[in-house]
């Protein structure tokens, strides 16, 4: 019995005593969870703008008659919006002016999604028609603003329009095409009936 107590304890001892030259094993990683994707909403994509026909873009009359015939049309008709988004510079901006109930005037800036919006449920309902009967331009380089007189008709044989005002259109030349950057509107009303310089045309 002390024999086989003593043979234990010299092996024990002798493994204390072995050296140290074999190499620790590296522990294993930890699995570590997959990385989910970021739950935050993503900005939505801004649509890109249609290619224009170039018959449409090559001239301020041009452009500006584009944009006039692309919204005028009878009750229930689609207007063709990506024409209308074709005449638009990226960011660019259509802003109606009119009076408020407490007596003030306000704007409402749109971007032309927001105008396709508001203008599809109009005209889904009522028709349209609005035409350029004056204007008066001024340029430098590659930009233009012109003082455009409208008249609209909800058909285009009413012996009256219903309204009538200015939009004010400032253009860009990027050395290819025109672009329409800011359309900014106001109809005539009582306060403010149109001058008699802005029917002349010329």
């Amino acid at each position: 019995m002390k024999f086989i107590l003593g043979f234990v304890l010299v092996c024990f001892i002798s493994l204390l005593l072995l050296p140290s030259n074999v190499p620790a094993q590296t522990p294993k990683p930890t699995p570590q969870p997959t990385p989910m994707p970021s739950q935050q909403p993503q900005p939505a994509a801004t649509p890109s703008t249609p290619a224009a026909n170039p018959a449409d873009v090559g001239s301020i009359d041009a452009i500006v008659n584009a944009v006039y015939d692309v919204i005028s049309g009878p009750a229930g008709k689609k207007r063709d919006w990506d024409r209308m988004r074709s005449l638009f510079i990226p960011g660019a901006r259509l802003i109606p002016t009119g009076p408020r109930p407490n007596n003030s005037y306000g704007s409402r800036v749109l971007t032309v999604e927001d105008y396709v919006t508001r203008g599809s449920a109009l005209f889904e309902k009522e028709g349209f028609f609005e035409k350029e009967v004056a204007r008066k331009s001024e340029s430098f380089g590659q930009i233009a603003h012109i003082f455009s007189t409208y008249e609209a008709r909800h058909r285009p044989d009413d012996e009256k329009p219903f309204t009538r005002g200015i939009n004010s259109i400032q253009l860009m030349n990027d050395g290819k095409r025109w672009w329409i950057v800011t359309i900014f509107w106001q109809a005539e009303d009582d306060k403010n009936p149109l001058p008699e310089k802005y029917l002349l045309k010329g």
